[in-house]
């Protein structure tokens, strides 16, 4: 039962290292568009491509004089390189090398968070067919309504997770945007063939019109992306904390040898994991917030965005990447307990078939409102019983809302006992889950 996760994985895309790599890509594929448009010399070109490097440190020496990290950087490649350097970073702006390194950066990470969600989809999808009939009362306001299956509820989480999937499949493409269109993006200084080349090399797509920046609109649709994931994720992780709540205890999360819940009370087994889930997801709704507010910069660039996105989009990647693993640890190992959802789907001694009875009195010409008044009339009264603390079976098993509708004259002057009893079946409820997993598992969006 160990918990997957590739965090090493995704926070090195995110590493300085990893961000200056990004930037030296992006020149690269310049220096070749450069060299493919005839600008370029074959020597220079092939120079540059096979000798260009960087150190991290020695971009931060120079940074620490100029003030500027693009020109520490350019700076610190052009000692690596002979007369060479001088067609190195030509004819570009800052933000052509760094946007569309973010670019290759945000497109790397999203695919592995497309990964974790089939992932997740896949453990999901295999407890659901685990549980398909698996009876548990349903719930509205945190009361009991009707019997459903466990399975079903699962299948609510895969249909909204295949939404996901979709979402972050577009989303994909919305980000995978790169732009060498000079300054003001007007291509004064280098053709936009240049930028189809450079971009083609990378497996982007050129922006179709840029200023001086990407425009953020498209880094505030990935927020957006992630933000609802980590929502729906938040609405599962609640669901199981209600689940192993010691009154409900219908799942719980693994437990395994040797762990401790508390410090105080060696009894206690808490959902930690869920908990933790859904503090996860607040962080990254939040960072929704300054991508959305980035969208805004003044005229054709300036670079308010620029020291929000140093904190949200390395922090959302890998937060989001660690939150998927987590849950898919906890749905995969979940600890389901189908005696006590039958428990506590006939706590209420029968009510949760109190619309069965309802909707057959009107077969039996009833009016609507007489017949809702016979069923809650006798459905209150089991109420009273239940908070009183009464049993809600009789000695022969028999649910308390089921005597009392059998022992309702005017009922019976409309029903049968069969009929009455008919009502209390719960294969009724369960006769189209086949229906739905097909619907779900089959025709909708499969990963």
């Amino acid at each position: 039962m160990v918990e997957r996760y590739s965090r090493k994985e995704m926070s090195d895309k995110w590493t300085m290292q990893a961000k200056y790599q990004a930037w030296l890509d992006v020149e690269k594929a310049a220096v070749k568009a450069w060299n493919k448009l005839g600008l370029i010399p074959d020597e220079d070109c092939r120079n540059i491509i096979e000798k260009a490097g960087f150190s991290v440190e020695r971009i931060d020496e120079i940074e620490a004089v100029t003030r500027h990290d693009l020109i520490a950087f350019t700076t610190s490649v052009s000692e690596t390189l002979g007369n060479e350097s001088r067609w190195f970073h030509y004819g570009m702006t800052s933000s052509d090398t760094v946007d569309t390194a973010v670019a290759l950066q945000m497109r790397d990470s999203l695919k592995l968070i497309i990964e974790d969600v089939i992932m997740v989809m896949d453990s999901i999808k295999k407890r659901a067919y685990e549980h398909k009939m698996t009876l548990m009362v349903g719930r509205s306001h945190g009361i009991h309504g009707e019997p459903i299956t466990f399975g079903l509820v699962l299948a609510v989480w895969y249909d909204e997770m295949a939404r996901h999937l979709e979402n972050l499949e577009q989303t994909l493409k919305v980000i995978s945007i790169g732009q060498i269109s000079g300054a003001m993006g007007n291509f004064a200084h280098a053709p936009l063939e240049l930028e189809e080349l450079a971009c083609e090399e990378l497996g982007l797509q050129p922006a179709p019109a840029s200023n001086q920046v990407i425009q953020r609109d498209r880094y505030a649709r990935l927020a957006s992306a992630l933000a609802l994931l980590a929502s729906s994720i938040e609405k599962f992780a609640v669901q199981v904390r209600h689940w192993q709540r010691t009154e409900v205890y219908e799942c719980e999360e693994y437990f395994a040898a040797g762990q401790k819940g508390s410090s105080a009370m060696p009894h206690k087994r808490n959902p930690i994991l869920t908990e933790n889930i859904t503090g996860l997801a607040r962080i990254i709704r939040a960072y929704a917030i300054p991508a959305m507010e980035n969208v805004a910069l003044w005229h054709e660039r300036d670079i308010s965005h620029s020291s929000t996105e140093r904190f949200w989009l390395p922090d959302s990647f890998i937060t989001s990447d660690f939150m998927l693993h987590r849950f898919n640890n906890v749905i995969a190992n979940l600890t389901v307990m189908p005696k006590n959802m039958m428990k506590n789907l006939n706590l209420t001694g029968g009510l949760v078939f109190s619309q069965r009875v309802l909707l057959e009195l009107p077969k039996a010409g009833v009016s609507r409102e007489d017949a809702y008044r016979i069923v809650q009339h006798n459905a209150m009264k089991v109420w009273e019983e239940i908070q009183q603390g009464k049993s809600t079976v009789n000695d022969k098993g028999e649910s308390l809302y089921l005597q009392y509708l059998l022992s309702d004259a005017e009922l019976r002057a409309k029903l049968t006992e069969q009929q009455i009893r008919e009502c209390f079946d719960f294969d009724y409820y369960t006769k189209n889950v086949d229906a739905i997993f097909k619907r779900v598992f089959e025709k909708s969006r499969q990963p």
